[in-house]
């Protein structure tokens, strides 16, 4: 016990890891209820699961149940931040994981600048047989003596040493196959890991052995030497008057840590918006120097064929009733020979171009096979066809000098209000920039076929960089606006609304 001393840098890292792994832990759960079903497979059909939480039954057909259906409604007390809150989820998730990897590399860099290396990495293939004789006393329900442990026996050093340098790498190297922005414009990484849902279900597989550890590294402080772990863990060193005031300072911190983690869950559904306000103003910056600057090369690359083109597609949402859009359902009794896309201010009729559903398909028109992501979990792949967004919006004239945002107003409505108003249209707000990226096209083909009604019929807009709730379906009117904080709720598309996602929907 004296060769490895137990410095403050030390202790003060395992505080706060142990503080922001429980917080994503279960800010990961809750993206896990999201969709509660794990694949290998990038289809997602139903019945190819490999593993899921739910005695739920997906029909055949697609668009009968919906993945909203698929949600699970966990309590706050177990996930970040409980309910059906996957907007939040997975920015809590985001946030938390940042301030994880940092203190990780703070970890990793003072274990080797300070040589308290040696406390889990193994220096000599004896770590082997030693782990194998630990694991013989642990198995039955003993614990190696005092001396096997400088400071860790082997069995320990190995399972450290693997937690480290193997499960957590591995956690930081899947979860960006999560973004369509890294997928799309690296196509060849999700391939890595036998594509996006292995990705995940490696990913989750991660989660598994990281939440075992973590309950057997707590358990083992007060079943294996406590009066040395506990002194050791809070004053630095061996101090056997001290055994009771370490041991009640653990216990006060674990509880302390334990009320923070459900007080976050609480507070943030008490106040969604501030909560969606801060994550996005936490997150973006990080955003705008990485993700923010890929743009996709799906179409260049040819990640998919047409052999992988998912047999079933789940989707999210419904096409409007009759009560919503009487006029989308009178189109659509003719097959939408009938459809005008409307293009321009809606504050100005008279400046308002309209194009006729035939002229969106003589235009030049683009092919591309892509994994569509939802931010759900879920991934589909289909090909898309249609005009390019830019080619489009360019019969109406070119851009406003001040335009920053496409206006994509649906025939659909929300549905739901965050104050419970009636409902209104569904939109959504797309940046220029990535209106302008080589794959963001306005598809009325799916698979070959005109989009069917379950998929956003007539007309729909595909971001290849985005998740899937920025891609409005039922495409109604475009406008170039500058400032989105006056329409609705003000937080740029229904989703941002009433869901509490983000405008910036790369990840």
């Amino acid at each position: 016990m004296t060769d490895i001393d137990f410095p403050l840098w030390l202790r003060a890292t395992h505080l706060v890891n142990f503080f922001l792994i429980g917080l994503l832990l279960r800010s990961g759960w809750q993206i896990i209820a999201t969709h509660p079903r794990l694949y290998w497979r990038s289809d997602c059909g139903p019945g190819t699961e490999w593993f899921k939480f739910t005695k739920r039954v997906v029909p055949p057909e697609e668009g009968a149940y919906t993945a909203h259906d698929d949600e699970l409604q966990p309590p706050s007390w177990l996930t970040l931040p409980g309910g059906r809150n996957p907007g939040l989820g997975r920015h809590w998730h985001g946030l938390f994981t940042m301030l994880w990897v940092l203190n990780g590399l703070v970890y990793v860099g003072l274990l080797f600048a300070t040589g308290e290396w040696r406390r889990i990495v193994p220096t000599s293939w004896d770590v082997i047989p030693e782990a194998w004789e630990s694991l013989k006393i642990y198995a039955g329900f003993g614990v190696p003596s005092i001396e096997h442990f400088t400071p860790y026996d082997a069995l320990q050093q190995l399972t450290y040493f693997s937690i480290v340098f193997v499960v957590a790498p591995l956690m930081m190297v899947t979860g960006p196959v999560m973004s369509p922005a890294v997928s799309s414009r690296f196509p060849w990484y999700p391939k890595l890991f036998g594509g996006r849902q292995a990705a995940r279900s490696i990913h989750f597989i991660g989660m598994v052995i990281l939440s075992v550890f973590i309950v057997g590294h707590v358990a083992l402080v007060f079943l294996t030497h406590r009066e040395y772990n506990v002194t050791h863990m809070v004053f630095g060193e061996y101090d056997p008057a001290r055994v009771a005031q370490a041991t009640t300072t653990i216990l006060t911190t674990i509880a302390l840590v334990l009320i923070v983690w459900i007080a976050i869950s609480y507070l943030s559904i008490r106040n969604r918006r501030g909560s969606q306000k801060f994550l996005y103003a936490a997150l973006e910056p990080f955003r705008r120097r990485t993700i923010n600057k890929f743009s996709p090369r799906n179409r260049k690359a040819q990640p998919y064929t047409e052999k992988d083109i998912s047999p079933y597609h789940w989707t999210n949402g419904r096409y409007p009733e009759p009560d919503e859009s009487a006029e989308w359902h009178e189109l659509a009794s003719n097959d939408f020979r009938d459809y005008v896309l409307q293009i321009g201010p809606s504050s100005d009729p008279e400046r308002i171009v309209r194009v006729p559903f035939e002229q969106i398909k003589s235009m030049p028109q683009h092919e591309q096979i892509v994994a569509h992501a939802c931010m759900q979990g879920w991934t589909g792949i289909a090909k898309w066809k249609g005009p390019k967004v830019m080619d489009v919006m360019d019969l109406a004239g070119p851009p406003p000098a001040d335009a920053k945002y496409l206006l994509v107003t649906s025939f659909g409505l929300a549905q739901s209000m965050s104050d419970g108003r009636p409902l209104e249209p569904f939109y959504s707000c797309i940046p220029i920039q990535d209106c302008r990226e080589d794959e963001s096209i306005f598809a009325w083909s799916m698979n070959d076929k005109p989009l069917p009604w379950t998929f956003g019929a007539p007309l729909r807009i595909r971001i290849e960089s985005y998740v899937g709730y920025k891609m409005v379906k039922y495409i109604r009117s475009l406008e170039w606006i500058a400032d989105y904080s006056t329409i609705q709720d003000g937080m740029g598309g229904t989703r941002e609304d009433s869901g509490y996602q983000v405008i910036n929907a790369r990840i």
